[in-house]
């Protein structure tokens, strides 16, 4: 009798293991361990095809557009202007139309004529024997100059043209006179204008400034 007892209450011990083998494991069958509307997670290696991860290349990423250049730009000098005020009044006819602009001021060699002279003498006694030998051959308009650099030397007249200066020297050589001919100039000052034009292609200088002494001529940007 205890045997059978004893038979039936280890069967008996078997099926509750076996059931709570079978059944007490939890998330055995089915169910989630999320709440619902939860998306589930789940390791990176359990979601097929996720061996590698895949990351982008530095030469894949395209680069920024460069801005725009400036190959439109113009760049010019303008001038000779007679005056500084000619010069403002080119400015600020200009200012709309340039996006830089600058003055200079050059000094620069002037012609002013054509001098005509007999070179000097020793003495200031020798260069008034020589006039009066001069006024002997009917040369008049002259000027014996007693000062500076060009103290006794005898003035036979300063000339814009050059064709007369060369005719009064012809005539004093044939009258027997040393006379020489020299073109005389100054240095005066020149102004100029540079500036660079952002449209170029639709710059237009010349209907803004109708002095016809002032040109232009390209020049390096700044």
């Amino acid at each position: 009798m205890f045997l059978r007892l004893l038979f039936v209450l280890l069967s008996a011990l078997n099926i509750a293991v076996g059931a709570w083998l079978l059944l007490g494991q939890p998330y055995a069958h089915g169910g989630s361990p999320t709440d619902p509307g939860v998306a589930e997670l789940r390791l990176l290696s359990e979601v097929p095809g996720s061996g590698t991860v895949a990351t982008a290349a530095d030469d894949d990423v395209p680069a920024s557009p460069a801005p725009a250049g400036s190959s439109n730009e113009l760049c010019l000098t303008l001038g000779p202007f007679a005056t500084p005020q000619d010069l403002r009044n080119a400015r600020q006819a200009l200012a709309s139309q340039a996006s830089r602009m600058r003055s200079r001021q050059e000094q620069t060699s002037q012609a002013r004529g054509w001098w005509v002279y007999l070179p000097a003498t020793g003495s200031r006694a020798q260069a008034l024997e020589m006039a009066r030998k001069l006024d002997q051959h009917s040369i008049r308009d002259y000027f014996v100059v007693s000062t500076g650099e060009q103290s006794n030397t005898i003035s036979l007249g300063l000339f814009k043209d050059p064709a007369n200066a060369r005719k009064r020297r012809d005539e004093v050589v044939a009258a027997g006179f040393p006379a020489r001919l020299v073109e005389r100039g100054e240095t005066v000052p020149e102004y100029w204008l540079d500036l660079v034009a952002a449209n170029g292609s639709h710059f237009d200088w010349r209907s803004r400034i109708t002095d016809s002494s002032v040109g232009s001529h390209s020049n390096g940007c700044f």
